[in-house]
């Protein structure tokens, strides 16, 4: 009687633990999903292309066209476009074999890092990484293996911050020079009542539509990742 109370409060108590451990792993999986956007903004061509994006509307002078939920839909659909063969390359190397039980989930972390470290170090300047290194107070690295990712993030967020500043001037010096000519001939027309803006705005929109201004940041943009 005594052995089968024993084995029953046994049981009672591997159910228990299975439950928290259950717990702890959702909470986990919660907390993974939660840090989702941050990883799509630190480590992939997210920032980049929004920040570019957002040039465009500035240099257009449309603040509401197109509208912040549009501008962010189209940044994530290229980034997914650019990120495809890094993707891929992390499911085959890292999820797929996971999932058919061959590694541990500590190998797959580890494979997984592989491609996208691999994809921050070409958009990383060297100027950025030699940065943080130092902030960091960290050995100067002999090969990329020795750069922590923690200290490949931060550099490759400021990197991509410069480079998609680098492609915003290029983008915003058509529409300057004709709110310069608006602004000019206006004034040598004695019109300075009149918002150079509101002429402005139609010849930008003109300008843009006329060389297919879409299709050419399009494809900037994703050759500025290769």
């Amino acid at each position: 009687m005594t052995a089968a109370i024993l084995a029953q409060a046994a049981q009672s108590g591997s159910a228990v633990s299975q439950d928290g451990s259950n717990a702890v792993q959702l909470l986990i999986l919660v907390g993974a999903i939660s840090l989702i956007p941050a990883l799509l903004f630190c480590v992939t061509g997210f920032t980049r292309i929004l920040i570019v994006l957002g040039f465009i509307r500035t240099g257009l002078g449309t603040p509401t066209a197109p509208p912040n939920q549009v501008l962010a839909g189209i940044a994530m659909f290229l980034t997914l476009f650019v990120m495809m063969p890094t993707f891929k390359e992390i499911k085959s190397e890292a999820i797929d074999p996971l999932t058919s039980h061959k590694i541990t989930q500590k190998q797959a972390f580890e494979r997984g890092q592989k491609p996208l470290r691999e994809f921050m170090f070409k958009q990383t300047r060297t100027k950025d990484l030699a940065l943080f290194v130092n902030l960091a107070k960290e050995k100067r690295p002999k090969t990329r293996a020795d750069v922590p990712t923690y200290v490949l993030i931060p550099a490759f967020i400021i990197s991509e911050l410069k480079t998609a500043f680098q492609i915003g001037f290029l983008i915003f010096l058509p529409f300057l020079v004709i709110d310069l000519v608006v602004s000019s001939t206006l004034m040598s027309m004695g019109m300075m009542m009149l918002p150079p803006a509101f002429i402005s705005l139609p010849f930008k929109i003109l300008l843009f539509v006329l060389v297919d201004g879409w299709d050419l940041v399009t494809r900037s943009l994703v050759e500025s990742f290769h």
